[in-house]
């Protein structure tokens, strides 16, 4: 998140509640079908009305850049966007560089449409995402025609020059990532013939479902050894259609753990997505102990969606199988803090990614637990976190580097904590989840400006 000069960072503290949390909530929309959801609405040809869309500061930015390249994208009121498309391939070249803030997945996903388009884009980023490697999606860009000019190892500020000539690809991905296969499906759609995206371990589906619900042809085939293979036909013209964003599993992630460490609590919390390849904490936090009870499921869009009751209830440590890190790669901070509660060791090993998320999410939740009194091993690719069977000291004041999942996590760790937590800027958490204190508040959070 990027903040204006004058503006002053907002310390906040979170103190244990005096009762548990209870109530109803409903998470903000979906954080990843927001994204994508402005971009195929800008893809389509002609009107695509969004409900329930996240208006956090990423998104935004998402909006922002389908506005200069073309697309009509309108607020009409909370959450209800309208975007007027100009079709598949009808892009056109931005008059400005397309600052995408905070957003590493907007800033993949659209380097991965300018890369099939005949013009440059420019895109930079704030500090966080100006460090963040750009290289994972510049290689398989590169393969099907465009070419990049930027920072050492790929960094922002970054001109993707877009070929007239897309090459249709077959790429396996190295390493599992959403936002990398997204990348090159998005390029692919202006490419004639099959672009195909191999990747080892399954990583959430939105792209594919999306694609089809515009009316694009993709077929996914399941591997021998777990991953999928994802095909997608080239040059498809996106009818409009009407999108239902559900709740973002991982912002319900922070109420959810945050009813788990409290005790007395039971929260529901509304319309959450339950998308297969999404719940890896929710699957996690049952193997340790925590009470859920799902209600009203349906489906949305081609999205699986819910209520969920979560009721406080003692946690043990557990393994987490490191093939399960595609499917809760955002949650594992506020997996941190829970485990922070539990009773033994949680062992999560398999999460090198976490080192170049918005901040190194290791080091800084490795740094952070040390200083609230939790006993830990901190590895290249995970965490030890030896539990004693209640909430650590608390205590600390914690530097987030302008993470929102780390700030949110510690306030979350202090609602428990015997002595609290402080951390130092709670408005980078309009990143992904605006509102996140009142909503806290009207559960029973004990949550106020910090000195």
């Amino acid at each position: 998140m990027t903040a204006a000069p004058d503006q002053k960072a907002r310390p906040f503290r979170a103190r244990p509640a005096s009762r548990g949390l209870t109530g109803a909530a409903r998470v903000p929309g979906d954080k990843s079908i927001s994204h994508r959801a402005l971009i195929f609405g800008a893809l389509s040809v002609g009107e695509t009305r969004v409900t329930g869309l996240l208006e956090g500061e990423d998104v935004l930015r998402t909006a922002a850049a389908m506005r200069a390249m073309g697309a009509e994208v309108e607020r009409l009121q909370d959450g209800d966007w309208r975007v007027w498309g100009v079709g598949v391939g009808g892009l056109s070249e931005p008059e400005d560089v397309l600052d995408m803030g905070n957003a590493g997945t907007g800033a993949r996903l659209v380097m991965g449409l300018v890369a099939s388009h005949d013009f440059t884009a420019v895109f930079t980023g704030d500090a966080s995402l100006r460090r963040r490697p750009m290289g994972r999606v510049i290689e398989p860009l590169s393969r099907i025609g465009a070419r990049f000019e930027g920072r050492r190892g790929g960094r922002l500020p970054l001109a993707v020059i877009g070929t007239a000539h897309p090459l249709p690809i077959e790429y396996e991905l190295p390493v599992a990532s959403a936002q990398v296969k997204s990348a090159v499906l998005l390029a692919g759609l202006n490419a004639p013939g099959i672009t195909t995206v191999i990747e080892p371990e399954p990583t959430r589906d939105h792209t594919e479902n999306l694609l089809r619900h515009f009316g694009a042809t993709v077929e996914v085939e399941k591997t021998r050894t777990g991953g999928r293979i994802v095909r997608l036909t080239g040059q498809p013209e996106f009818k409009p259609s009407s999108i239902r964003v559900p709740g973002d599993p991982s912002s319900a992630a922070f109420p959810m753990v945050a009813a788990c460490i409290v005790p007395g609590s039971a929260v529901t919390l509304q319309n959450v997505g339950l998308n297969p390849l999404r719940i890896g904490l929710f699957d996690t936090l049952q193997e340790m102990g925590g009470d859920f009870t799902i209600t009203n499921r349906r489906d949305e869009g081609g999205e699986a969606v819910a209520d969920i009751l979560v009721r406080h209830a003692p946690l043990k440590g557990v393994t987490v199988p490191p093939e399960r890190a595609p499917s809760m790669i955002d949650e594992y901070p506020i997996l941190f803090a829970a485990a922070a509660c539990a009773e033994g060791d949680t062992v999560v090993r398999g999460a090198k990614e976490l080192r170049v998320k918005e901040s190194d999410r290791l080091a800084l939740m490795a740094r952070g637990l040390k200083a609230c009194g939790v006993d830990l091993d901190e590895f290249e690719d995970g965490l030890v976190i030896r539990g004693k069977g209640r909430p650590p000291a608390g205590g600390a004041s914690i530097t987030t580097e302008l993470d929102h999942r780390i700030a949110m996590s510690f306030l979350v760790l202090g609602m428990a904590a015997k002595d609290g937590i402080v951390i130092d800027d709670a408005r980078v958490m309009d990143t992904s989840f605006p509102g996140f204190i009142p909503l806290m508040q009207g559960l029973g959070a004990s949550l106020e400006p910090a000195a």
